[in-house]
């Protein structure tokens, strides 16, 4: 399943190259991200979970649609996850998603490039992770297990689903000669936590949220 869906991406954005018109233009980016996961516990407290760092890493197209606006589908592969702390122990989770973003870009030329205004959804899919636990006398690290359900017989692990959604919004800057930079935020919007039927009436919520800086070239 994992390499179908690796597959099924890179096919995407191949054939966006392949039919593009002459004016389209393609672009490698990576950054660093600063990552979250908001929502709330099985008894429906806010969860008090820290920001870690990840990054980010992949292509895009910039294809015209309008004067000034372009269809932009991309392929990124990118680190997310969060951190807590309890009873001395500081546990961090960092989940490898593969993402496929389609945004509508607003290009405008100001001074000696343009500006970059961007916003769309987002689908992403998990093809890892690990959760690492930290104590003073003590550290071990698991792999994230991901499945839809958490069966009332299953091991105590970190649970999660495979499957994320949301949205992108972008600012930056396209200097003439193709650099650029962008200062972005994402927003999750499905609850990737498992359906737990050891808890009754479970209220967990958990979803992804960040910001980062993006810096790539267009060619």
């Amino acid at each position: 399943m994992k390499f179908k869906i690796i597959v099924l991406s890179l096919s995407i954005v191949l054939i966006g190259l392949h039919s593009a018109q002459a004016q389209t233009s393609f672009g490698i980016v990576g950054g660093v991200n600063f990552q979250n996961l908001n929502g709330t516990d099985s008894d429906g407290d806010k969860l008090d979970n820290d920001l870690i760092v990840g990054f980010h890493a992949g292509v895009n197209l910039l294809i015209p649609v309008a004067p000034d606006f372009y269809f932009s589908p991309g392929l990124l592969f990118s680190v997310k996850g969060a951190s807590d702390e309890a009873i001395g122990i500081v546990g961090s989770y960092r989940i490898n998603y593969l993402e496929l973003p389609l945004n509508l870009v607003y290009k405008a030329k100001v001074g000696n490039g343009h500006i970059l205004l961007g916003f769309g959804p987002y689908v992403g899919y998990a093809v890892g992770g690990k959760a690492k636990f930290e104590g003073d006398n003590d550290s071990y690290e698991r792999d994230i297990v991901f499945q839809n359900t958490i069966e009332s017989g299953d091991d105590p692990e970190f649970y999660l689903k495979r499957f994320d959604a949301g949205a992108n919004i972008f600012f930056g800057y396209e200097l003439e000669a193709g650099l650029f930079l962008q200062l972005n935020t994402q927003l999750g919007l499905l609850n990737i936590h498992p359906e737990d039927k050891r808890v009754n009436d479970d209220e967990s919520v958990v979803k992804n949220t960040g910001f980062g800086i993006s810096v790539g070239f267009r060619f």
